[in-house]
């Protein structure tokens, strides 16, 4: 059972712009979406497909990552590698035509067999650009037509990266700004390495550069998430999360708002402290929460956003923690009062968001997910190594709508836009309508 703490009131939900091009369609411009959190606000998006039925085109890729489409208008961008090649590829969505592609970068490396690769971070785009940083630290920035508009080596600016299976974390398109966290380090607690910055999207110059010191040490100065926006009432701040501690930055300066440590005690009497615990599922943030993962079936944080300071010992600050049953990889999702998380087996764990207290914790596709849930038009889809994805509705009562499978490896998040999933699979570009 979680434990419960007092908190404010809870805030209204604030209905931020959707991102919408002129034809009034939801864009889905970065990994988890419009509003950061997985949640599309598109109707009519189908619940039942397989590899002939409500497919409305299907494109092969030149190699396999994770890393998750994005949409703006009639164009989607997805990165590849193709042999040792890095690659930004642009796709009409009204039929697959490839319109473009780009050699970003050269030396791909794959961590631990097919969990990834240097084209595991996904790019974020908006009306003029996209930008895309592989891997490799390559960071580049295109019109839509193709044509480079800055490019930099982040490991020339902001160090070499030290981290074991790569870097992977996914960049936060906000306004003018690209929102950066790299957390890794040699292992040695409080050192510097761990960074976290704002890129000007026009220019691609440094806005402001803050260390993030945690005093992780081991394998846990390693952090394969990615920082994540909240953005609701009038409070905007960038949640980054590694090395022990989910910390919450002002994107205007690079100010530290609160950080919130406890994640994986590092002074425990009662406890030896885990030297492998590195965090892979990102925060999610809804209005008035922000819910924050850990790693290896450990606790589930949920966090009041509006905290000041070192918030570790305060338990005003939590809403509420369950102890157990955190998912590895997939990123928690957040709708309507519910909690939603998916483990790495398919086990699906739902919580009150108010409380904490359970829900129900049933079990979906036997297999490894990897990609994070999303929301659409009342449903929950969640997508599975092998090409499963789940459909389950939205809502406190268990109920699996549908089971589709199109048999190729799958690892990266679905992408939703004008009625249409993208599913981003090892071999190719799917695109599901119907």
């Amino acid at each position: 059972m979680p434990r419960s703490y007092s908190f404010g009131c809870i805030l209204t939900f604030v209905c931020c712009g959707m991102m919408a091009d002129i034809s009034g369609a939801e864009n889905w411009p970065q990994w988890r979406g419009p509003t950061f959190n997985g949640i599309s606000v598109e109707t009519d998006v189908p619940t039942r497909w397989d590899a002939d039925t409500n497919v409305a085109w299907k494109v092969d890729l030149p190699g396999p990552a994770g890393a998750t489409p994005v949409v703006w208008g009639e164009r989607i961008f997805v990165s590849s590698v193709d042999g040792q090649d890095l690659l930004l590829i642009c796709i009409s969505t009204e039929d697959g035509a490839e319109l473009w592609r780009r050699k970003v970068a050269r030396g791909n490396k794959t961590a631990r067999g097919d969990e990834g690769n240097s084209a595991s971070p996904s790019p974020a785009c908006d009306a003029e650009h996209v930008y895309v940083m592989m891997g490799s630290g390559d960071f580049a920035c295109y019109t839509h037509e193709g044509e480079e508009v800055w490019k930099f080596d982040v490991e020339d600016r902001f160090g070499k990266f030290r981290i074991q299976f790569g870097m992977t974390s996914t960049p936060v398109l906000y306004n003018d700004r690209l929102l950066l966290q790299l957390i890794h380090g040699d292992g040695k607690a409080n050192t510097t390495e761990a960074r976290v910055a704002a890129i000007d999207t026009a220019t691609g110059s440094t806005l402001w550069d803050v260390p993030r010191i945690t005093g992780a040490y081991a394998e846990n100065e390693h952090s394969y998430a990615s920082p994540m926006l909240y953005d609701h009432g009038g409070l905007t701040l960038l949640l980054t999360h590694g090395a022990d501690y989910t910390i919450a930055y002002d994107p205007a300066d690079g100010s530290e708002a609160w950080r919130l440590g406890g994640l994986n005690p590092q002074d425990d009497p009662d406890k030896d402290y885990h030297r492998t615990l590195r965090f892979v599922s990102s925060p999610c943030p809804a209005p008035g929460i922000v819910v924050s993962p850990t790693a290896k079936n450990g606790p589930i944080f949920a966090v009041r956003p509006d905290v000041n300071g070192d918030v570790t010992a305060d338990e005003s600050a939590l809403r509420w923690v369950y102890p157990r049953y955190t998912p590895d990889v997939p990123s928690p999702l957040v709708h309507d009062g519910v909690v939603y998380l998916c483990r790495e087996d398919g086990k699906l764990l739902c919580l009150d968001q108010d409380s904490g207290e359970q829900i129900y914790y049933e079990r979906t596709h036997n297999q490894r997910h990897r990609a994070s849930p999303v929301y659409a038009d009342g449903h929950i889809y969640l997508s599975a190594r092998d090409g499963h994805v789940t459909v389950v509705k939205s809502g406190r009562d268990f109920e699996v709508v549908a089971e589709n499978d199109i048999d190729e490896a799958l690892a990266s998040s679905p992408a939703i836009s004008n009625g249409t999933i993208y599913l981003r699979t090892f071999d190719s570009l799917w695109a599901i309508r119907e």
